[in-house]
């Protein structure tokens, strides 16, 4: 039975419920009467308090993810670009991946780490090799990482996660330091996840795979991540521990993708529900091909057209949330959905352990990646692009540091008020990057832009101290925020 506030895996992403959703959508996917009511009721409306969205029920959302009437999509799209900019702005958050170790006792299918897989070689950071990655992730312009390792009690257990975290906070070289440790590593349990939280993490982040149970059981045929209640379970356990921002996802093109968005959206829901905050970030990574895995085998992949439409459909249906997109994706793809709802996108990325230190940015190893990067792209690169298309790349930590994590974050982030903040800091975090890193032609594009957005800052005394933080960063001081 259906259950939004249950604790236990198949109350809360009931089988039965998905099915009658799909089935609901499907019925209504060409009653235009309907899909207009949806629409209008997600668009967002301005209040005595700012800007304000309703969202949708995963029904609801189904039900435009479902619909193929061309105009009724374009407008889907048009309000999506719209929600983003109500809540983000042409702010785009910036981080990288940091593998740590490709030990793991699990045999996930779709994944080169899992443990029968003989081509690749495994490792596991020292401390002074994490130092010698975080130095040369700072020295790209990184102020934000998202750590990840795999799945193995005796190779990778938690006292290790939590040395690299003290290791990867306490390196400070030149002007670069990391101000955002996110993590990503296998389920655990509610005394861990309270360790993790007391070493100063910022968003716990878990991909689900896929919320189709026995799918997930086929996909996971050994190991700890086998257990679908345990792993689905995680992010209770995670507020429980005390992480009050955690990071949702599947990874489209295991099962089908309807059924995905179904259960992705009632997860959402379900944190909303229990805990009185959803997530704080959802991913939305694609199926890559990479060592002893071909993903031609799953036949439920899907094309840059659905997977646009979910990235709006999730935006329209989860309008506070941080979106994010890895270089899983290339160029095009990445340059097609940042006004449907991404937020966040990783820039300069490699998946291996050990893949910054010691290689230029043309350079990547490729014999423990975990998947093909197909935006290969320097971070300079990446920077540039996102100013020559209007996009105001931030490096900005604040609100972790200030602690406007959780729901503090979002009853900010809910009537729009949070970028009397993020749109200042966004410059100030841009104007150190383009300070300390960039290329004489990122600078000159970057300075350009600062100098056209800082007017949109409409409090005078932010304006006023905005400008003369500005001066100061290009003067030698760092690390001002709002």
């Amino acid at each position: 039975m259906y259950d939004i506030k249950s604790l236990k895996a198949e109350e809360f992403i009931n089988n039965e419920e998905i099915l009658d959703t799909l089935a609901y959508a499907e019925e209504n996917k060409h009653n235009r009467e309907l899909i207009e009511q949806i629409l209008n009721k997600a668009a967002p409306k301005k209040t005595g308090r700012g800007v304000e969205c309703a969202g949708l029920s995963h029904r609801e959302a189904s039900v435009l993810l479902a619909c193929d009437i061309p105009e009724l999509n374009e407008k889907m799209y048009s309000l999506a670009s719209e929600i983003k900019e109500a809540f983000y702005g042409n702010r785009i958050v910036m981080f990288a991946p940091l593998y740590l170790s490709n030990y793991c006792v699990n045999q996930c299918v779709y994944c080169p780490y899992h443990m029968q897989n003989k081509e690749i070689p495994r490792k596991k950071l020292t401390q002074e090799e994490v130092r010698n990655e975080v130095i040369a992730l700072q020295d790209m312009g990184h102020k934000r990482l998202a750590i990840e390792s795999g799945e193995d009690p005796v190779n990778n257990p938690i006292d290790y996660i939590l040395e690299c975290i003290n290791t990867i906070y306490s390196i400070k070289h030149k002007n670069g330091a990391i101000r955002r440790v996110n993590v990503n590593i296998a389920a655990t349990t509610v005394e861990n996840y309270r360790k993790l939280h007391d070493a100063g993490i910022g968003t716990y982040i878990l991909f689900q795979e896929t919320y189709h149970k026995e799918s997930y059981e086929k996909l996971h045929p050994a190991g700890p991540k086998h257990n679908y209640a345990y792993h689905t379970e995680a992010m209770d356990r995670a507020m429980e521990g005390g992480i009050d921002d955690v990071g949702l996802g599947v990874l489209f093109g295991l099962d089908m993708y309807k059924y995905e968005f179904a259960g992705l959206l009632m997860h959402a829901e379900h944190l909303e529900a229990v805990h009185g905050v959803g997530p704080h970030t959802i991913s939305v990574p694609r199926v890559k091909r990479a060592s002893d895995i071909d993903p031609n085998v799953f036949d439920n992949s899907i094309d840059d057209d659905i997977f646009a439409k979910i990235i709006a459909c999730i935006r329209i249906a989860v309008p506070y949330t941080g979106m994010i997109i890895s270089t899983r994706e290339n160029e095009e793809c990445r340059d097609r959905v940042l006004g449907l709802g991404i937020s966040q996108i990783s820039g300069g990325s490699r998946t291996s352990v050990g893949g910054y230190a010691g290689y230029t940015s043309e350079e990547r190893p490729h014999d423990t990646e975990q998947f093909d990067v197909s935006d290969q792209r320097s971070l300079d690169d990446v920077v540039k692009w996102l100013i020559d298309t209007g996009y105001i790349p931030s490096f900005c930590t604040a609100c972790y540091r200030e602690g406007r994590t959780g729901d503090r974050f979002m009853s900010l982030c809910k009537v729009g008020q949070i970028q009397n903040c993020c749109h200042p800091n966004a410059l100030m975090t841009l104007q150190e990057y383009l300070e300390d890193y960039a290329s004489p032609e990122t600078k000159a594009v970057g300075e350009a832009l600062i100098a056209r957005e800082i007017n949109k800052v409409t409090n005078p005394k932010v304006f006023e101290r905005a400008v003369k933080n500005l001066k100061d960063i290009k003067n030698g001081k760092r690390d001002f925020r709002f």
